[in-house]
């Protein structure tokens, strides 16, 4: 695994840990960077999940958008944590191409999350990467979510009928089920 790689995998980890533990990411952060006993976290990693706290509010507003009638909270928690990372590097990122942040995105889903995980990471972040450099740069600073529900581009529904299949009629994905501590209530 690249180093880049292996950052984003680290930041995944801490995200999900303050998701799961109900902490802000920044100050687990400074727990894990201090410790001997926890895994290093790289330069790259801080900056990834200081950045998802940074915007949290407005990625996890767009996550809402782009997931089409997900609720975040039914969400599986290491699903949110990889979506925040996308999110992140799509729109206020160091200029990763999208496509490679959407492999990144997918990787890290099949080796963490559920086995339609994969799947809808990739159609939500797939979504965000269909629209236009201008549309993103107002999505930094927009609130009222226009441009995100109107721009989603020709994929849209193929996204979403192939993510259809991997659902039930409640919304709630027939894997959460299995997940144990994967969801919250």
């Amino acid at each position: 695994m690249g180093e880049r790689s292996e950052a984003r995998k680290r930041a995944v980890e801490v995200l999900y840990e303050a998701d799961l533990r109900e902490l802000e990411p920044e100050n687990l952060l400074k727990e894990r960077v201090g410790s001997t006993e926890a895994p290093a976290v790289s330069e790259y990693a801080v900056k990834l999940v200081s950045g998802v706290a940074e915007h949290r509010e407005r990625i996890d507003e767009l996550i809402v958008n782009y997931s089409e009638g997900w609720a975040l909270s039914r969400m599986p928690i290491v699903d949110r944590s990889v979506l925040r990372l996308g999110f992140f590097e799509m729109l206020w990122g160091d200029g990763v191409p999208p496509a490679v942040v959407i492999d990144e995105a997918v990787q890290l889903g099949k080796a963490l999350s559920t086995d339609d995980s994969p799947r809808f990471i990739n159609g939500v972040l797939g979504r965000l990467s269909g629209i236009d450099e201008n549309e993103r740069e107002s999505m930094r600073g927009s609130r009222d979510g226009t441009a995100e529900r109107d721009h989603r581009g020709g994929t849209a529904a193929q996204d979403s009928a192939d993510f259809e299949d991997a659902a039930d009629g409640s919304g709630q994905r027939r894997a959460e089920a299995g997940r144990g501590g994967q969801e919250e209530d």
